[in-house]
């Protein structure tokens, strides 16, 4: 498989490292980014052909990548419409870009994967939401979901209105992670613990308490039962987060990020 990736940013930099040498050689791998440094890089570290500008070399690939930031992509795709003459496959990972606006800035074209990965895959423990436009064929899905593989796991969704809520549960979820351990930390400090200790253990504990859950067969409702005995420790803390209204509040706060997802989609495509 030919694949060309636009934008070699820090997303289709981890998606090269993970596809290099495994579902393409890195010789049939087309970077095009204006930053020389970071083509040059990539070239050095995977072997992969690059170019400063989008040029003839796509024409021949089977997989066109678009990672780019969601306000650059009208412009990239003008840019890319006379070199679609091979009918690839377009793999979006840019948020916001709804796959039929995507489609009518390339002339009306047909195959398009639009996608929703997270951060974690830049360690290869991502996740990523899909959903294919109706000119996609079998073969090309089963492309686009070996080539977000390679970077984690993927969900295939019946219909484009899901790639919202996925944006909010999975693709801001990290920073939800990131928050709930900065709590814990300033908590562990604030009791006296070092801030290197508050760190060890927040992180160990979301680690182990996540593999754990992936790895049992009961409700994470079951696996938190199990930890709570009332009237003990843990009980505590979760009756004054139920008394705050914790996890409605974070219900809400997921949901607020879907609406907003809905806006940027509404804003992104206008005109």
């Amino acid at each position: 498989m030919k694949i060309a990736f636009i934008g070699g940013g820090n997303m289709a930099s981890a998606l090269i490292a993970g596809l290099a040498g495994k579902l393409a050689a890195g010789a049939d791998i087309h970077v095009v980014d204006p930053n020389a440094d970071a083509l040059a890089r990539l070239k050095a570290q995977y072997g992969v052909s690059t170019s400063g500008a989008i040029d003839g070399a796509l024409a021949a690939c089977d997989a066109i990548v678009l990672a780019v930031k969601p306000q650059q992509m009208r412009e990239v795709a003008a840019a890319l419409l006379p070199q679609l003459t091979g009918a690839p496959l377009i793999l979006s990972i840019a948020a916001g870009i709804r796959a039929a606006d995507l489609s009518r800035w390339l002339g009306g074209y047909g195959a398009i994967v639009r996608t929703m990965p997270n951060t974690p895959a830049l360690i290869g423990l991502g996740i990523t939401g899909m959903v294919a436009t109706a000119g996609v064929s079998e073969a090309q899905k089963a492309a686009a979901d070996g080539i977000m593989k390679a970077v984690g796991q993927t969900v295939w969704l019946d219909g484009e209105d899901m790639i919202d809520p996925v944006t909010a549960v999975s693709g801001s979820g990290p920073a939800y992670v990131f928050y709930f351990i900065e709590a814990m930390q300033q908590a562990a400090e604030e009791m006296g613990l070092s801030a290197q200790q508050g760190k060890q253990l927040a992180l160990a504990t979301f680690t182990g308490a996540a593999q754990l859950a992936a790895q049992s067969d009961d409700a994470v409702s079951v696996l938190r039962e199990r930890v709570t005995s009332k009237g003990g420790t843990t009980y505590a803390a979760l009756r004054s987060m139920e008394d705050s209204g914790v996890k409605e509040k974070v219900v809400a706060a997921i949901k607020a990020a879907a609406a907003r997802g809905r806006e940027l989609g509404d804003e992104l495509g206008a005109g």
